[in-house]
């Protein structure tokens, strides 16, 4: 039997659960003005769907390679979805029609953007390129070499039609970019940091490219979505069982947090979530340090 104090405990932290799961429903918390993932599954325009699907169609019947240009959350979660959910060796499938997504501008490394460049040289390839800023230095560098390239290759106009912009509604440099240029564009919404961006263009377009049914994606997400925001109890809302047993960790002493998998195609899903707790939670020099390891490795 539980001692009266661990009952008293136990009481005083399923308050504190339900007080936190409504400031995250109702937006009123710290950081509100980023909250908008939280409901994102339910809010997606179906004719932005509709769009990014006639895009990709048409990468997908003009290009062999689709260049992702971005850092951090502009591109782990589209990363992560397309590792997880394609064949580890695709590129050597015997009659693989789908495009191999390809990364840019999330390093510095000049031996690989040489490398790139000679694969890029060889094959017809698209080029989605994804910041709020357009400033950011490894993908605004990586996007200028690639840029240059494409437009040696195809030409300025063809090379314009190439290039799929996803950044600010209104603003950055990448914006105004894209409007000169006439590239085709699509918005981060303002509510939606970039690590919480898988499921806006930044992380649909890459995913539906590599051929899988960003429909189904979302469908999934809003079951989960639904499941989270009707209860506080941690036996029904596993992310808030979650949240509940990694913090009474952390307030008994322990700061490190290791996500294990035992399948190759996961590690950048573990990249990714590290990325999302390292980020969100480390800003202030608190919280719990994340790491990773793909087993038995």
């Amino acid at each position: 039997a539980l001692s009266f104090a661990a009952q008293e405990r136990m009481k005083q932290n399923e308050k504190e659960l339900e007080s936190l799961h409504k400031v995250l429903v109702n937006g009123t918390g710290k950081g509100n003005d980023f909250l908008g993932w939280i409901k994102l599954p339910s809010r997606i325009d179906p004719a932005i769907l509709r769009r990014i699907k006639i895009d990709a169609e048409k990468i997908r019947a003009q290009s062999q390679l689709f260049v992702v240009i971005g850092i951090g959350g502009s591109y782990l979660g589209a990363r992560a979805v397309i590792d997880c959910l394609s064949h580890p060796f695709l590129p050597l499938l015997p009659g693989s029609k789908d495009p191999v997504i390809l990364y840019a501008g999330e390093n510095l490394s000049e031996d690989y953007h040489a490398g790139l460049m000679e694969i890029l040289d060889q094959y017809d390839y698209s080029v989605a390129v994804i910041s709020k800023s357009g400033t950011t230095t490894e993908p605004a560098i990586a996007f200028r070499i690639i840029k240059a390239h494409l437009e040696k290759k195809y030409g300025k106009k063809e090379a314009a039609g190439r290039i799929y912009a996803v950044t600010d509604v209104q603003r950055g440099a990448l914006k105004k970019l894209a409007e000169e240029e006439k590239y085709s564009t699509y918005v981060i919404p303002d509510n939606v940091g970039g690590r919480y961006s898988v499921l806006t263009p930044v992380g649909l377009l890459p995913i539906a490219v590599a051929g899988f049914d960003i429909e189904k994606l979302i469908g999934g997400a809003r079951g989960m979505m639904e499941q989270c925001l009707a209860s506080a109890d941690p036996e029904k809302n596993p992310a808030v069982r979650y949240a509940a047993i990694r913090n009474a960790l952390y307030q008994s002493g322990k700061p490190v947090e290791i996500l294990v998998n035992y399948l190759p195609n996961l590690y950048y899903f573990t990249e990714w979530w590290k990325q999302l707790y390292g980020d969100s939670e480390g800003q202030e020099n608190k919280g719990i340090f994340p790491a990773g390891v793909v087993s038995t490795t």
